[in-house]
């Protein structure tokens, strides 16, 4: 059974990049949106901190520029970086106006946007809907998006691979559509497309403890450098500092907006200790309390730490932290009263596709948005709440940019139909399983939030059985979800691992024992498919 689609615009990603996109796309132009699970499924939901945005008359456009500057160990790319801050206003009042529910300040006469202060930010500036900005965000675009006449949304579909003119042997260097793989009825689609979106989201999936949901598998990422597209600073794994700690608590991530708001960090005698590592104390940036945390965890032999908001007035932690107050009590812990047992986790990926200001790839027609992709912005160390203002920007610019040429790029010349007659259902899935295990917990080993070289090539003999394995798999087996995943997976940590290898420095996020100190000239670490051992698969 074979299906076919064709449309103007292909997106791969529901989250909130590629649904900003999707609704500034040409209304008269057919746009597809494809979503691994129910449309609201990914990241979006998860993010409960909220946006930064210059709104409050006692802030300004430079500090936040140079709070991001600094956050970002000064890798950030300057000029990127003033062109998302400037565009945070507008990026505020355009989800207003799709409807979203920012909170307000109450105890002022004009009610304005409440807002948080949250780690690396020298103003409060994060505009947020209690401590589920993201929910509220997600919920808002999915239903615009719904009743949208040109968009249409495919559920539960996982890109297999992108569609190119190489692929095709066919002159040029296009992206044309992508084979998607239908989980309902394990069906692989063609969708044909004049404009492909990757707006797929990060990779924290190859980490053992993440805050992530489970698709966050680094899926666009690894499709992308297939095509040919390059990518930069793929050693940046933000660890967020505070997951829940508990048994049954899978990736609840517990917002910095806790510690701007007054929690406090403490051991497990109820000592606090962040002001021995940084004089900006619990508000210091995530790498320098995730790495503070890690520290003490291991010197003491702690499973984990404590964040503790107890101290303040009860309907005040219940009222500004409800999702979080309701999510603790299910496990018996009462935040009004209780501190959080808490760990560090992988949690957002700095790096990514390598992208021009408009959102444009290496390969012609197709584009990258969100975390998936890298523009600069975050440097070395993203800073708080900057990744959904990128989100927006992004998906602005990109479909302003498609929209400029829906009336000069013609339609895509027909692909074939995936191919299955070479394969067989699998009766050894165990192997992925096992394959799955032992890849998340190396890179949390080796490749975590403290590196050595001896680590580091550890990890990538071990990334290199896996490449071979799981190549010898997928050559002879029906795709399935589980498969395609962690054949993206390996690609994207076999990236961060060489990246790693490559940058003989400490600096954010990338901290290496073998290299303490900082190289005066901050450099971005670009790999390209073409000079590169990956496998071409």
């Amino acid at each position: 059974m074979h299906s076919s689609y064709q449309y103007d615009v292909l997106i791969i990603g529901s989250g909130a990049a590629g649904l900003a996109a999707a609704l500034n796309i040409d209304p008269n132009a057919s746009v597809a949106v494809l979503s691994k699970g129910p449309l609201a499924s990914g990241s979006t939901p998860w993010a409960q901190g909220g946006i930064a945005a210059v709104l409050d008359a006692a802030d300004d456009v430079e500090s936040h520029i140079s709070d991001t500057l600094q956050a970002g160990a000064n890798l950030c790319h300057e000029d990127v970086v003033r062109k998302i801050v400037l565009k945070g206003r507008d990026s505020i009042d355009w989800l207003c106006e799709q409807g979203v529910d920012f909170t307000r300040d109450k105890s002022t006469a004009t009610q304005d946007y409440h807002l948080t202060k949250e780690g690396g930010h020298s103003h409060r500036r994060v505009v947020h809907a209690d401590d589920a900005t993201g929910q509220a965000i997600s919920s808002v675009l999915c239903e615009r998006a719904n009743n949208a006449a040109n968009i249409d949304v495919f559920e539960h579909r996982v890109a297999i691979d992108l569609i190119t003119h190489k692929k095709l042997f066919l002159p040029g260097n296009r992206c044309v559509g992508a084979y998607v793989l239908n989980r309902q009825n394990s069906h692989v689609e063609l969708f044909s497309a004049r404009f492909v979106v990757i707006a797929t989201g990060g990779a924290s999936k190859a980490y053992l403890y993440t805050s992530n949901p489970d698709g966050a598998s680094g899926d666009g990422i690894a499709m992308a450098w297939r095509a040919g597209c390059r990518a930069a600073n793929m050693e940046f794994n933000q660890f967020h500092p505070t997951c829940l700690y508990h048994p049954q608590a899978k990736s609840f991530l517990i917002t910095e907006a806790v510690r701007g708001e007054g929690g406090r960090l403490l051991l497990p005698n109820g000592e606090r200790f962040m002001h021995r590592f940084d004089a900006r104390g619990e508000l210091a940036p995530r790498d320098i309390v995730a790495r503070a945390i890690d520290h003490e965890m291991k010197r003491l032999g702690a499973d984990c730490l404590y964040l503790d908001i107890s101290h303040k007035d009860a309907d005040f932690v219940r009222s500004h932290f409800p999702t979080i107050h309701d999510a603790c009590l299910k496990f018996g812990i009462d935040i009004t009263k209780d501190p959080i047992p808490i760990v560090p986790a992988a949690h957002y990926t700095c790096g990514g596709i390598m992208v021009d200001k408009h959102g444009r790839t290496d390969v012609n027609q197709l584009y990258a948005i969100g975390e998936a992709s890298f523009t600069g912005l975050h440097g070395a160390n993203r800073m708080a709440s900057n990744s959904l203002l990128e989100c927006i920007v992004y998906g602005h610019d990109s479909a302003r940019d498609i929209n400029e040429q829906l009336s000069s790029i013609p339609q895509p010349p027909s692909a074939p139909q995936w191919d299955e007659s070479q394969v067989t259902d699998s009766d050894e899935d165990v192997v992925l399983s096992h394959n799955w295990d032992e890849l998340r917990r190396f890179m949390w080993d080796y490749v975590g939030i403290v590196r050595t070289d001896k680590r580091l090539q550890r990890a990538k003999h071990r990334v290199d059985l896996l490449h071979q394995e799981i190549l010898d798999y997928y050559s002879n087996y029906s795709v399935s979800n589980d498969l395609l995943e962690l054949r993206n997976l390996v690609t994207v940590a076999d990236l961060i691992i060489c990246s790693a290898i490559q940058r003989r420095e400490s600096r954010g996020l990338h901290y290496t024992l073998d290299y303490l100190d900082t190289d005066a000239e901050p450099k971005d670490t670009i790999l390209t498919p073409t000079n590169y051992s990956t496998r071409d698969w």
